[in-house]
């Protein structure tokens, strides 16, 4: 191996996603990065070197009269090297520009018999097993650069719009959704709990003094922010114990929750519309290595999709308009449809893939199928919801125009037990200066879903938390 002089130790590092631009041809240049392959013969061996800022590699040429054999033993796939050399033309196929190697410095090894990824082909159920290692992988360096650009989009297009970021709890003694799957969070001893005298678990001994668990949503939280700051929107981390193994199910997963003083139902549907074809332009725009390579393996109409989304108005209307045309279909399904149904991810699709062919927006939905804080409509069955509902997804964003009046919040507090002891600072809201408002949440790893043509949402998150996994 050549030793690492100075002037290798002082040249500053070019990323590869930098490397491409044609003033740097015929420079030296100082590269890092995990050997993805390497081939050869006894004149000159080829590695395929990626730094993870693109999803190319540089191709390093070692010509075998500066190295020997020995010298480049430890350079094996998922190694790690520091490469100096001359940026040339490439005259091989598949790259424009190669590295003529001059001095490099192995910065850690990895022996070809226990590395994991040293073969192609792994299953995306195998990669799960080894979620610590997958991203040095083609498809989960994509994923997860797609990832970040849609979470950078997302913070652009809100403070574009005048929108204030909030930071809403993790904890909290309130269930947002009613929903009552949710991880307790306490320091009890869970070997000597202290007891009630009707039994029960006396939290009063807690941390916090009473009940406590990780959040479902910062909604309720977000509406506070609201009514003081006008327009806000939160991005964090939410938690569901539901039991669900499915594609579309996590445990821990990220929202987008933006609540707005003074919008209407339809303000919101024109928001969430903007908000999420802003998303996958950005994504258009700036990750089309990485969406051109996941069409390629995965997903061959993706791109076309995404396009359709941004161009193509979403349709509007009526849960009661789209149970009659899923009555009136003829499709046979495997959950029933009436009116009153919580309608399943295959109904959704059905009127986006089939009827609509395009993004549609459901609105005014039974209000017994739906979260307590929604405004109710005059008929008094139905409640100001939406939900946009997408191609290969099915709900992608759920949201309402809030109850703004008092009486009628409290008594549908009521009528569904929530403990009125939990609501008292929600229900000032509506006491002291309330106003019409209305927000929307958005589960990120969703949009990653949508966005990168992925089937499984454990695909879409570094570490997937879901039933008896958290290992990593």
């Amino acid at each position: 191996m050549a030793p690492a002089g100075s002037r290798m130790q002082e040249m500053k590092r070019t990323k590869i996603i930098d490397i491409f631009s044609p003033e740097l041809i015929g420079k030296e240049v100082s590269v890092m990065g995990w050997v993805r392959t390497r081939r050869g013969n006894k004149h000159v061996q080829f590695v395929a070197l990626n730094d993870g800022s693109t999803i190319k590699n540089i191709q390093i040429v070692f010509d075998l009269e500066k190295f020997s054999d020995d010298a480049l033993r430890n350079i094996t796939t998922g190694s790690s090297l520091h490469v100096t050399g001359r940026l040339v033309e490439s005259m091989g196929k598949g790259q424009s520009v190669e590295v003529q190697a001059d001095s490099f410095e192995v910065f850690g090894t990895a022996d070809p018999e226990k590395y994991p990824l040293q073969k192609k082909g792994h299953t995306l159920e195998f990669l799960r097993e080894i979620a610590h290692l997958r991203p040095r992988t083609n498809t989960f360096g994509a994923v997860l650069r797609v990832r970040s650009a849609l979470a950078f989009a997302i913070h652009k297009f809100f403070n574009e719009r005048g929108f204030f970021y909030l930071n809403t709890p993790l904890i909290t003694a309130s269930d947002c959704e009613g929903a009552g799957a949710m991880f307790q969070v306490t320091t009890l001893d869970l070997n000597n709990l202290p007891k009630t005298e009707d039994g029960k678990v006396d939290f009063s001994a807690d941390f916090f003094g009473k009940s406590t668990a990780l959040t479902v949503s910062g909604q309720l939280e977000g509406e506070l922010g609201a009514t003081a700051l006008g327009a806000i929107y939160t991005f964090g981390p939410t938690f569901r114990a539901e039991n669900s193994n499915t594609p579309r199910h996590l445990s821990e997963f990220w929202m987008i929750e933006p609540e707005m003083a003074f919008y209407d139902i339809t303000d919101n549907m024109d928001l969430a519309e903007d908000f999420i074809k802003y998303c996958v332009n950005y994504a258009l725009d700036n990750c089309m290595d990485d969406l051109e390579f996941l069409a390629q393996m995965y997903d061959p109409e993706l791109i076309n999709r995404l396009r359709h989304v941004v161009e193509e108005k979403f349709v509007r209307l009526t849960y009661t308009e789209g149970v009659r045309i899923l009555e009136e279909s003829g499709h046979k399904f495997e959950f029933p449809v009436y009116w009153g149904a919580d309608l399943q991810s295959e109904h959704e699709r059905f009127l986006v893939e089939e009827h609509f062919k395009r993004p549609v927006i459901l609105t005014d939905y039974p209000k017994e199928i739906k979260a307590f804080y929604m405004k109710q409509n005059p008929d008094g069955k139905t409640v100001r919801a939406m939900d946009v509902l997408f191609p290969k997804i099915g709900e992608i964003i759920g949201g309402s125009e809030r109850e703004a009046d008092y009486d009628k919040l409290y008594t549908r507090i009521e009528e569904l037990g929530i403990p009125m002891k939990d609501m008292w600072w929600y229900l000032d809201t509506r006491r002291f200066g309330s106003v019409p408002h209305s927000g929307f949440g958005l589960g990120f790893e969703r949009l990653v879903l949508f966005v990168t043509g992925m089937t499984n949402i454990r695909d879409v998150i570094p570490f997937p938390r879901t039933p008896n996994n958290a290992e990593f």
